[in-house]
């Protein structure tokens, strides 16, 4: 969803400021009102490498996780976020604000920069595209780790021990 609080305005604007020819694809649709979406919209008009995917699923989201170089997740707030998850199983290189919910989850195998610090956000987004070995590591670190320490069997168990209890 295309609403304030997942932090593209920082995205858009840190990313316009990085110098590289990769694209910054923004996926998901408007929220209850077309606003934000096009008050975003309105924000990236000027730079023809930010492309609007609106809302995707399906095979069109498996490409997406399956080619990105960086994910980024710059939320002011979060519950779980389950596209974060969902992006580390891929085998992504992820960048996240440092709130606990995203933060917990990647815990060192991530890039983290303060949240709603838009500098922060361009000079880890700017060392992304510089360091190609970097993401790399990130990304054949990723997916092992999330699918361990989000292993469904070990959450049943935990989950019926707590019901026998």
């Amino acid at each position: 969803r295309l609403v304030p609080e997942k932090g593209l305005r920082y995205l858009v604007e840190a990313f316009k400021n990085v110098n590289t020819n990769k694209k910054l694809v923004i996926a998901g649709g408007s929220s209850d009102t077309d606003e934000f979406a096009n008050e975003i919209k309105a924000m990236a008009k000027d730079d023809d490498r930010i492309i609007f995917t609106g809302f995707v699923q399906g095979e069109e989201l498996y490409e997406l996780y399956s080619n990105a170089y960086v994910y980024t997740l710059p939320s002011d707030l979060e519950g779980m976020p389950l596209s974060l998850l969902e992006a580390m199983s891929y085998g992504n290189c992820c960048l996240v604000s440092d709130i606990d919910e995203c933060a917990s989850v990647v815990e060192d195998k991530a890039l983290v920069f303060e949240k709603s610090n838009v500098e922060q956000l361009q000079e880890k987004l700017q060392e992304a595209c510089d360091k190609p070995k970097m993401v790399k590591k990130y990304k054949e670190e990723a997916a092992d780790f999330i699918c361990e320490k989000y292993n469904w069997d070990d959450v049943v168990e935990r989950t019926m021990e707590l019901y026998r209890g």
